[in-house]
């Protein structure tokens, strides 16, 4: 690999993301925007309609789509095993456990990785990111949330909530609308009426995805970098692709789709992380730091990674 190529990479893909992350960031700073507001609009209306969008234009079968979601959790699942792994090792107490291992197994699939994939490899590419952040999402309310509650004492009824929690997240119906659509041969984008308002709020996403990251690093209050935060950034960001790569290359998947399924296990860890950990009794401050830190971090390791996935690529 030609280090050379380390410039190129960070102007054609990193500066991109960091100079509309600052639009956020300094947004809110100067209005003091309402994050909650932008998170709402982010997960209830734009990513269930790129994800529609995006799945019905992709000529993918149902085969491939599944080895795809497979990949991207059994990362997820083994990055769990190995921060509980280090928590163990580090003598971590049952919240900063929780809070550890859901820094290094959940990342930022949405606002972070699909205007990454899509900078990186181009809007076909951002087909195969669909599945990830489809994984992601219902990964995060589901094992997150069984992970995050695991100490909780309200029975039953905590893992109901668990469930609800599932259910209440679009993108989860957005699947299964395109699914139904394609199944029934159903010829959606021939009526105008419905499917140019969807296709504008799937082109909206990616940069308002990356303003809403924005508003959130400058709503986050963050700790100190020590050993449990770094073994957490470590896995995250740099053992996740390694994880990723070795499963990649076992399901024997194409160069480009498995490049995309390795640059997005290395993305910064997801903010939902840091709300499981704050409802659940987790180390909230761990947990948002873990967001604030992998995210700066990750303009250097996505860099690196990208340079080393166009160098195997070639």
């Amino acid at each position: 690999m030609s280090f050379a190529l380390l410039p190129s990479i960070f102007l054609q893909v990193c500066l991109p993301l960091i100079m509309v992350v600052g639009v956020g960031f300094f947004m809110d700073r100067k209005f003091k925007l309402n994050l909650e507001s932008l998170v709402k609009l982010n997960l209830y209306v734009m990513v269930p309609s790129f994800i529609f969008a995006r799945l019905l234009d992709t000529p993918m079968a149902g085969h491939e789509a599944g080895r795809i979601m497979l990949a991207c959790f059994s990362t997820l699942m083994l990055c769990g095993v190995v921060s509980f792994a280090i928590g163990r090792v580090l003598h971590l107490n049952g919240a900063s456990q929780k809070a550890h291992a859901l820094a290094s197994m959940l990342g930022n699939c949405g606002n972070f990785g699909l205007p990454l994939v899509t900078l990186a490899f181009g809007k076909e590419a951002a087909a195969v990111q669909v599945y990830a952040l489809v994984t992601m999402n219902v990964s995060t309310f589901t094992v997150g949330l069984f992970l995050a509650n695991a100490d909780a004492r309200g029975g039953w009824r905590s893992h109901a909530k668990a469930l609800t929690a599932t259910l209440r997240q679009p993108a989860i119906y957005g699947v299964m609308a395109a699914v139904l659509c394609k199944s029934l041969d159903l010829p959606v984008q021939s009526i105008t009426w419905l499917w140019e308002p969807v296709k504008m709020l799937a082109d909206v996403l990616v940069g308002f995805a990356l303003v809403t990251l924005g508003v959130q690093l400058s709503q986050t209050k963050h700790a100190p970098l020590r050993a449990p935060l770094i073994s957490a950034l470590a896995v995250r960001l740099l053992i996740g692709p390694v994880i990723a790569f070795a499963l990649t290359q076992w399901m024997h998947f194409p160069k480009p789709m498995a490049a995309v399924i390795i640059l997005t296990a290395g993305s910064p860890t997801a903010v939902n992380s840091a709300l499981l950990a704050h409802e659940f009794g987790g180390d909230h401050r761990f947990a948002t730091s873990s967001v604030y830190y992998s995210t700066l971090l990750s303009m250097l390791t996505v860099t690196v990674n990208l340079a080393l996935l166009r160098w195997w690529m070639a």
